[in-house]
């Protein structure tokens, strides 16, 4: 499969993961069109477009104007910037703390929402189902909180903006929520709000969390 002539296809839903990438590639104004997925848990075929490019059927799946399928959401982040040519979302190296949190965030944060998100996919019984989303759950709030210790400010790495604030910025509105995060993880909740106002993605953020910011 081929995309358009220099353009990326990005495979999305509004306020999922493929926002992640979204807002990457308006900050850096690369030119993309959607391909809008249904809801790949509730709505039966609603992953059959996807299933060819990423077997997982998951989001962020980006196809690259050569063709070429990229899925990983920090994968996706680090080839974005190269293909860019730009540092302002990715330190230049050397860049360890830039680079361990990423690896964090989608390594370890963001499987608690796909395991959490639909339970009876690996548990089987009502009881163990209901067990397993309260441990996945409160073991994504102890995470949180592992980066909420390492926080700066008023980035997450100190005085520059980059692609780690955005991802705040997203994951955020996910579970536990942004009053848990206000209360409970005032830096990251402090990241998130100045990162979700940056001019570059604010019409990302309105088609995305257009219910309330």
């Amino acid at each position: 499969m081929i995309g358009e002539a220099g353009m990326y296809t990005l495979y999305a839903r509004a306020g999922w993961g493929s926002v992640l990438t979204e807002a990457q590639l308006a900050w850096y104004r690369l030119p993309y069109r959607f391909e809008e997925v249904g809801d790949l848990f509730r709505e039966q075929g609603a992953g059959d477009k996807l299933r060819a490019l990423n077997p997982l059927m998951q989001l962020p799946t980006l196809l690259l104007p050569d063709g070429q399928v990229m899925t990983e959401s920090a994968a996706i982040t680090l080839h974005l910037a190269e293909a860019a040519r730009r540092d302002d979302l990715v330190p230049p190296p050397p860049r360890p703390q830039f680079l361990r949190w990423l690896v964090f965030m989608v390594a370890n944060i963001y499987p608690t929402f796909t395991y959490a998100d639909l339970p009876q996919r690996f548990v089987p019984g009502e009881e163990a189902q209901k067990a397993f989303e309260a441990n996945v759950n409160a073991y994504a709030r102890r995470l949180w909180g592992m980066m909420e210790a390492e926080a700066g400010a008023p980035w997450f790495l100190g005085s520059r903006l980059t692609a780690l604030d955005l991802f705040i910025a997203v994951m955020t509105k996910w579970r536990p929520g942004r009053a848990w995060f206000a209360e409970h993880a005032p830096r990251l909740h402090a990241i998130a709000v100045a990162a979700q106002s940056a001019p570059a993605i604010a019409e990302v953020w309105r088609r995305n969390f257009p219910e309330n910011g």
